[in-house]
């Protein structure tokens, strides 16, 4: 799977291989936010491995765990702050770069740089269906 930009500062992707990381410093990527909890399916890497992973490569990283029904805006803050810190371009991932996509989506509703009603669009265009990050908002009553 191939990294999907979502900004100039961010794009993400579903779960990368280990052995993909050196390729991610040579793109020009300067950090990896992980948002997959460890367990979630088997033989996944899990954040010890891929943190040696990012580390060897000469990447920044950031575990970022989230399950969808139960994102947070603290995960939505640290996940932004993740992407502030990094010196370049951020790759985040998770299983397939849903919750990536709409941990992003939610903090941009949240600091009003886009409108609610922006969101499956902005999904659509990306190759999301951003349904989760629209029921999240609207249950905070960002509609």
């Amino acid at each position: 799977m191939q990294p999907v930009k979502i900004s100039d500062k961010l794009s993400v992707m579903g779960q990368p291989s280990l052995t993909d990381f050196p390729s991610f410093a040579a793109d020009g990527f300067t950090a990896i936010i992980n948002d997959r909890p460890d367990g979630e399916e088997p033989g996944q890497p899990g954040t010890t491995a891929e943190a040696k992973a990012a580390e060897a490569a000469g990447l920044g990283y950031a575990h970022i765990p989230v399950a969808g029904p139960n994102i947070t805006e603290g995960d939505v803050r640290r996940f932004q702050a993740a992407i502030a810190a990094a010196d370049g371009p951020v790759l985040a991932h998770c299983k397939s770069g849903l919750r990536s996509a709409t941990l992003h989506v939610i903090g941009e509703v949240l600091d009003g740089r886009m409108a609610p009603g922006e969101v499956r669009a902005f999904g659509a265009a990306h190759g999301f269906n951003l349904a989760m990050a629209e029921a999240w908002l609207a249950a905070k009553g960002k509609r």
